[in-house]
């Protein structure tokens, strides 16, 4: 057997990342309906009712679980690509800041240093922030203490994390660190940074309708529940298992959607954002490593 199909096989039957574990209690919930429905069939009571079929008709809820599923991925879709942006916008920025922002006192090197960082613990405020968790020591190695607690009492921490490096590139103009250009140019990419960070507000902040999701979830049930009465005066004894099955397709869908819809969270099926922090970090720390080789004077932009 190929690598790949090996790999195939391994997938199709994992647990961890999957919905199995969200709908099958549900799923068994209607198996089980339909064991008590092969009971009151055998009991000569009336409850094979194939008409039910044309109930609600199978096209109507096939689109309304595309929808569901699809709405939520453009969701999760456009997460990962703010999320990229932000990557390349921090990498930009950053490397601005380490070529052009002068160096004329000893610690100057230091404070831009400093600065640099100060991109990381945007990225990782920003995750905290959208998942609606304190301030806490992972993000303590990128400021200064007084920082480190002043940020722990803001609402909005990565806002303030971005005013501080805004600070500083006004600060290194009116020290002639910088020319307007320059500083132009790095605040337009700063306000990207925070374009990203309400983009990521908007996601989170922007749930499914109410409406549509309980009309979803009614009837997707009432579809379920009403299988055993169409399948049972066929399929006997069946009857529960392929309940079973057909409930988990349906249910695993609609789970699919609800947990990609908000892709910021912490769930195998999440984007992998401490990951992206720590992509960001080796970039920094790469970039820090490295003395400009032209000096910042003829550098414009």
């Amino acid at each position: 057997m190929s690598v790949e199909n090996r790999r195939w096989l391994q997938l199709a039957f994992q647990v961890r990342g999957s919905v199995l574990l969200a709908v099958l209690p549900r799923s068994l919930f209607c198996g089980f309906f339909g064991l008590l429905i092969k009971g009151l069939f055998d009991a000569k009571y009336p409850v094979s009712l194939p008409f039910l079929a044309s109930l609600i008709p199978n096209i109507v809820l096939g689109l309304l679980l595309v929808f569901r599923t699809n709405t939520a991925y453009d969701r999760f879709w456009e997460g990962r690509k703010v999320w990229g942006s932000m990557v390349n916008t921090v990498r930009n920025l950053a490397r601005q800041i380490l070529i052009a922002v002068d160096e004329k006192e000893s610690n100057d090197r230091q404070e831009k240093i400093d600065a640099i960082y100060l991109l990381v613990a945007f990225a990782i405020a920003t995750k905290l922030h959208l998942r609606d968790e304190p301030i806490n020591p992972e993000i303590k190695d990128f400021l200064s203490p007084d920082r480190y607690i002043k940020l722990q009492s803001m609402n909005n921490p990565p806002l303030k994390v971005a005013f501080w490096i805004g600070d500083y590139l006004q600060l290194q103009y009116q020290r002639d660190r910088l020319n307007i250009y320059q500083l132009t140019s790095m605040h337009i990419l700063l306000n990207k940074l925070v374009d990203v960070l309400g983009s990521c507000e908007r996601i989170v902040k922007t749930p499914m309708p109410l409406a549509y999701a309980i009309h979803l979830k009614q009837l997707l049930l009432l579809y379920c529940l009403s299988l055993p009465f169409q399948m049972v005066g066929q399929l006997g004894w069946w009857t529960a298992p392929v309940v079973v099955l057909i409930s988990f397709t349906l249910f695993g869908i609609e789970e699919i959607g609800i947990e990609i819809e908000n892709p910021f969270g912490h769930h195998h099926n999440d984007l992998p954002l401490d990951a992206i922090c720590s992509t960001m970090r080796r970039n920094i720390d790469d970039l820090t490593s490295l003395n400009p080789s032209v000096h910042s004077e003829e550098i414009s932009f």
